[in-house]
């Protein structure tokens, strides 16, 4: 424990002085850029085989195709229901914050405010199936690295002992695979100099301080939703302290917040959430990648407060309706943009448009896009890792060992 506690020390310490060195010197710390660009690498190259071989034997450990059900059921629930209480939260807090209200910005035109295009949740879930799974592998395609494994685990488990030797091998890899994020995981302080410094130093206060109230709102939104919604699940469902939850997760929720990339935490919110907090290889192989690519609990947030933003800004009004649809247009869409680069701008325009909101109201943010995304992602991390809680405390899946020392 003394390991982990020093590691998350100098993680700490770590961010604190990125952000000094940010401020102090401004763009000239991008020297520091080749260093986190490098901690990015190390985490995105086992990111595809960690996948794959800690789900194949979640899967085959879960067995019974029944139990594998009532697993995917239980975490998808816990998502879709955690993601709707985001909304509310964030429109909540932008409505007594009032960020855009008084507020004076110079608008880009909206051709200039670059957006993706989402294919839809019909084609999304096309696109689960992978056409060739070693190009899902080789392009780390997460949801079709999902199904490739789920698919293994399973004829892994009908099979039986003919399909022993499969099992013994994804089982010796998986733990290959753990040992390799454990030797990362030692770069992380300096990888998050990297990454973060450069960020501070990019924006200055300068950019920040006249959309500051939005800032603050977001992180407001999250801390709530941290403190309420996972606080409550993790006691009440896993008889787990929140301080115990907060603290093992803690290292994941700090590098998901330096690297705005849900994907790219995903190793080091396994490792935590198996070795911080007693979640059962297959609990947490199965419901993490899940999360990682639908639960969208901080991206949510940030709707919230960005559409009550917009509407602010523009001194329109919003109905009853109006807020009822971008509850349900959210949550929706947390699927349907599953897995697409930049997916809470996708989603944002989404909403913008099924509410009649100007999408020209994208651009007011677009600027400090980089930083919110460093809030709501970190969030997205948390929650998937109290959605392993919750789903192995109602499994009877936790080692209460690793925490109860």
């Amino acid at each position: 424990m003394k390991i982990k506690g020093n590691l998350l020390t100098q993680i700490l310490i770590a961010f604190v002085i990125a952000i000094i060195l940010g401020l102090i010197f401004g763009e000239s710390i991008n020297v520091l850029q080749p260093l986190g660009d490098l901690f990015l690498r190390l985490i995105k190259f086992i990111i595809a085989p960690l996948v794959l071989a800690t789900l194949v034997i979640g899967v085959a450990s879960i067995g019974d195709p029944k139990s594998l059900g009532r697993v995917g059921s239980k975490t998808i629930a816990y998502y879709l229901i955690t993601t709707a209480i985001a909304i509310l939260i964030g429109l909540s807090v932008a409505f007594m914050i009032s960020p855009g209200k008084g507020l004076s910005v110079e608008t880009t035109p909206p051709s200039e405010v670059e957006i993706n295009e989402t294919e839809g949740v019909i084609q999304t879930f096309l696109n689960i199936v992978p056409e060739n799974p070693f190009t899902a592998l080789a392009e780390g395609d997460i949801l079709q690295i999902i199904f490739f494994a789920i698919f293994l685990g399973l004829a892994i488990t009908l099979l039986g002992k003919k399909a022993e030797p499969v099992y013994n091998f994804f089982e010796a890899f998986s733990e290959v695979m753990m040992k390799i994020t454990g030797i990362i995981m030692k770069f992380a302080p300096i990888g998050i100099l990297g990454l973060v410094a450069p960020v501070i130093g990019e924006y200055g206060p300068e950019v920040l301080l006249p959309l500051l109230k939005i800032i603050i709102a977001v992180a407001i939104a999250c801390v709530l939703h941290a403190i309420i919604v996972y606080s409550l699940s993790v006691k009440v469902f896993a008889n787990m302290r929140p301080l115990t939850f907060f603290r093992g997760i803690s290292p994941a929720a700090i590098i998901a917040f330096s690297t705005a990339s849900s994907a790219a935490t995903l190793p080091v919110t396994i490792k935590n959430t198996q070795e911080n907090l007693g979640v059962s290889n297959k609990i947490s192989s199965f419901v993490l990648p899940l999360g990682a690519t639908i639960n969208m609990d901080g991206t949510a947030i940030y709707q919230g407060v960005a559409v009550m933003f917009i509407a602010q800004f523009y001194g329109i009004d919003m109905s009853v309706m109006q807020l009822t649809t971008v509850v349900i247009t959210t949550v929706l869409a947390s699927i349907g943009t599953a897995g697409v680069p930049g997916a809470g701008m996708i989603m944002l325009a989404m909403v913008l448009s099924a509410i009649g909101l100007p999408l020209e109201g994208i651009a007011l943010i677009a600027g400090i896009d980089r930083i919110l995304d460093m809030f709501r992602t970190s969030i997205n991390i948390v929650g998937d890792a109290s959605a392993a809680v919750v789903v192995a405390g109602t499994e009877d899946e936790i080692d209460r060992s690793t925490f109860e020392k």
